[in-house]
């Protein structure tokens, strides 16, 4: 992407904000303990990259974090108040989404994120279940995240979210089913449902090398996704990726925009961007970011150039975890593929014969007893 030219109106924005009351464990998203940071600079420097990079009339925007909600109501108007004036997201964006923990998501907050063009609220509740919610050091308790969801209703939030973490050590399945069955009740149109894993780099991750605690095992892990696949199925709510169910019209626009290979522009701190055909990507800091910024707005930490046949293996690495699939004829578009032979056809063609992949009505899509598989079976399609 000519770093001069900022990407085509209409493609979705992405904004970072780091910022958190506590750290979690498990996380290894960038970001940072809020207590004594700048905010109010850190938003000068985000709209200034905003002004210079960030598209016009967004068809999706997504602010993530951190927690987005950790700000104060008069940060947050500024944020969406300066983002609007120099996008317009509010008359042009199908969704508008913004990421939010139980701890910060007050009445108040929600309202006023309503009154400014957020239309949709992903909220992390992770688990109701006590001891899981201290595990994972979460700072709020399971009544916290019920009364965030109350929050959202009464603000008049007809999309929301919720995000929730299975497999932890602490849990058996009898009470992951129990506390889903209880978050069911709430009627969410989108549920995110994430097996836990344990990232190099993160405290849980070195926790487990010092074998502070057993995790669950590989049979006691399958039972788990296959229960918490059914219920939420049974709830009406469709796995459309591997971690994400939703009913339908409900599927998050800015992440299945991800999942089809699309351009999206990110900014803030270790925010990436994937446009024209060139990914690159912010400083992953705070001051190294804002310097650069305040330097060159449209400076990049790193950038690479794709070439269409890296770009083919991307676009069904990241396909195939949609439960619709890969149609090749699309995929070959989507990387700008031209030659008469299709690496990534001979490649699904070797998993149809694992049992691994089906083809149906033209598209390639992973067979149930794959699922679980989804990473390893779309790392093969990877140059």
């Amino acid at each position: 992407m000519d770093h001069h030219q900022p990407a085509p109106e209409g493609t979705p924005l992405y904004v970072h904000l780091p910022f958190c009351v506590h750290l979690c464990p498990y996380c290894d998203f960038f970001s940072v303990d809020g207590k004594g940071q700048d905010v109010d600079g850190f938003l000068d420097t985000l709209l200034l990259e905003a002004e210079a990079r960030a598209p016009k009339a967004p068809r999706t925007v997504f602010f993530g974090g951190g927690t987005p909600t950790y700000l104060s109501e008069p940060q947050l108007q500024r944020l969406l108040l300066g983002l609007d004036e120099l996008t317009g997201f509010r008359a042009s964006a199908e969704e508008v989404t913004v990421e939010c923990n139980p701890e910060s998501l007050t009445l108040p907050k929600a309202q006023l994120m309503r009154s400014l063009g957020v239309d949709r609220l992903s909220i992390g509740v992770q688990s109701l279940d006590p001891e899981t919610l201290a595990f994972f050091e979460r700072p709020h308790g399971p009544e916290q995240a019920l009364a965030a969801v109350e929050a959202t209703r009464s603000a008049g939030f007809e999309r929301f979210s919720i995000d929730l973490i299975h497999g932890s050590p602490t849990e058996e399945l009898a009470t992951t089913e129990r506390n889903l069955l209880q978050l069911l009740e709430l009627r969410p149109q989108h549920v995110s449902a994430y097996g836990l894993t344990y990232e190099p780099g993160t405290p849980l991750h070195a926790r487990l090398e010092r074998e502070e605690f057993v995790p669950q095992d590989e049979d006691q892990e399958l039972a788990n996704l296959d229960s918490v696949h059914r219920l939420l199925e049974d709830a009406g709510l469709r796995g459309y990726e591997v971690s994400n169910y939703s009913s339908i019209g409900q599927e998050c626009l800015h992440n299945v925009n991800y999942w089809h290979n699309g351009p999206y522009v990110g900014i803030g701190p270790s925010a990436a961007s994937h446009a024209q055909g060139t990914r690159s990507g912010n400083p992953r800091s705070i001051p190294r970011w804002r310097a650069a910024k305040q330097a060159d707005p449209m400076a990049a930490a790193f950038e690479e150039h794709l070439d269409p046949r890296a770009r083919l293996g991307e676009t069904w690495w990241l396909g195939l975890r949609l439960a619709e699939g890969v149609d090749p004829e699309v995929a070959r578009t989507t990387a700008g593929w031209v030659a008469a032979e299709d690496p990534a056809v001979g490649e699904a063609e070797a998993l149809v014969a694992e049992g691994l992949l089906e083809l149906l009505a033209g598209r390639y899509r992973l067979t149930p007893r794959a699922r679980p598989l989804a990473d390893h079976v779309g790392r093969q399609f990877l140059v």
